[in-house]
Formats: C-alpha cells, sequence, structure tokens
C-alpha cells in the first residue's frame, strides 16, 4: 500500500480511497452476524429508508475481530501512526428503495459520557441516551472517520459527495459554501473497499436511484484525551 499518497491525500484533499481492504468472506461474515443479531436493543434503528446500529463495537462485539482485519490494521497505522483509539462505531444500510438524501455538513461532534460545563465544549445534545458536543477545534482536526463499504456505492446509490480541501478551511456553515471556487468530488468506493475522511471535510450525499442498496461500517477515531470528567463513551483500543 502506498502510505505516502494516502497520506498526501489526506493531507491535502480531506480524503482517500482504498480497495480491497476486506475480502468477500469477511464480507459476508459481517453481513452474516448482523443478520442474525436481535434488533431489539435500543441501539437499533429500522424503517423503510435506513436500518442503523448505534454504537455498533457496544452492541455485537463478535464482528470486532471480523472488522478490524490486519490489513485494516495495517493501513491505520501506514497512515497515521500509533495512538489512535475507536471513539463512536455505526454500521447502516441505505436500501435500494431509499429516497433520502444529507445535505452538505461537516461532523462537529463527539460522543460522550455526560454533560459537563467544560470550558471550549459547547452545542451539547442527547439522543437515545447518548450526550454528544462539539469540542474544539484542535481536536476535530487531528481525528479522522474510516467508512468500510460492504457494497459497491457509486454516484447513483448514495456515495459521498466531498469538497476536496474544505477541512483545511476550519468550522463553517454550508450556505457560506461558494460552490463556484469549490471542487466537488464523488467518492465511488468498491465493496470491500474503504474511504477515510477528516471530519471537517464537507460532505454530502444524494438519494439512491439506481434500486442497489448502500451498507457502510463507519468507525470514527482519536488520540485526544478530553478533560475530565468527559470521557468519550464508546472508546475501544484494538
Amino acid at each position: 500500500m502506498n502510505f505516502d499518497r494516502h497520506r498526501q491525500n489526506i493531507s491535502n484533499n480531506g480524503f482517500m480511497v482504498a480497495d480491497g481492504i476486506l475480502n468477500e468472506d469477511e464480507i459476508n461474515a459481517i453481513l452474516n452476524l448482523i443478520n442474525k443479531s436481535d434488533t431489539h436493543p435500543d441501539t437499533f434503528r429500522k424503517s423503510d429508508d435506513l436500518f442503523a446500529i448505534r454504537q455498533f463495537f457496544k452492541t455485537l462485539p463478535k464482528v470486532v475481530p471480523l472488522v478490524l482485519t490486519s490489513k485494516l490494521n495495517e493501513l491505520i497505522a501506514g497512515i497515521f501512526g500509533e495512538g489512535y483509539f475507536i471513539t463512536k462505531s455505526i454500521y447502516f444500510d441505505k436500501p435500494a428503495q431509499s429516497n433520502w438524501f444529507v445535505a452538505y455538513h461537516q461532523d462537529l461532534t463527539i460522543s460522550v459520557n455526560q454533560k459537563a460545563d467544560v470550558q471550549g465544549y459547547i452545542h451539547w445534545t442527547k439522543k437515545q441516551n447518548q450526550f454528544a458536543v462539539q469540542p474544539p477545534s484542535e481536536i476535530l482536526g487531528q481525528n479522522f472517520t474510516i467508512r468500510i463499504h460492504l457494497d459497491d456505492t457509486d454516484k447513483d446509490n448514495g456515495a459521498l459527495k466531498v469538497i476536496a480541501g474544505s477541512h483545511l478551511k476550519g468550522i463553517r456553515r454550508s450556505e457560506d459554501m461558494n460552490r463556484s471556487n469549490e471542487s466537488e468530488v464523488v467518492c465511488e468506493v468498491n465493496r470491500g473497499g474503504v474511504m477515510i475522511m477528516r471530519p471537517l471535510l464537507m460532505h454530502a450525499s444524494d438519494r439512491t436511484v439506481n434500486d442497489k442498496q448502500r451498507r457502510v461500517i463507519h468507525i470514527e477515531f482519536s488520540k485526544a484525551d478530553l478533560p475530565q470528567p468527559l470521557q468519550w463513551s464508546e472508546k475501544f483500543t484494538n
């Protein structure tokens, strides 16, 4: 794997794509485990438009070794080095009949164990007994997200659209974007491939129009220590 090229793409563009990280046997093992799981816990959300499992690794611990393969761990270490740990994991399935889209945005919040009055931590929310907060931009700037694709994903079934280099411009609102000066890229990823991105990268996704589902495992990483009494709610060290 060309780690130098991947590092340069992430540094300059805010994202990179790599194919062939999971093979067919590994993908099928993950999907079989998901299909056999109990969907009653609160971390499951199921509708005609979306099937999602929040706190994915906590909810289905047997899936962890199937996802965090030696090849994926080699990719992470080769690009980012040591010291990073998982802070959030989500599985979601955008079904073939899905008709929803996501407008351009940045991922500005992290999941923590409690709400606390800590300087620099703003915009608190609570959803499904999970606290989220926007941390200082220094933390967001060093974090990264890996999206593992369990289906071929292109512009017709909701592949992410990103504004290359937008992670370098800090926190901003989508309405402040000058689209005439922005470089939009559709991040098509083959089944078994991954997309890695910085959370401050502006990204969006369109409706599915080709009757093909899009199943993705979304994993967030950090190496930041949070100020007391805050702790990462899903901290997991591989």
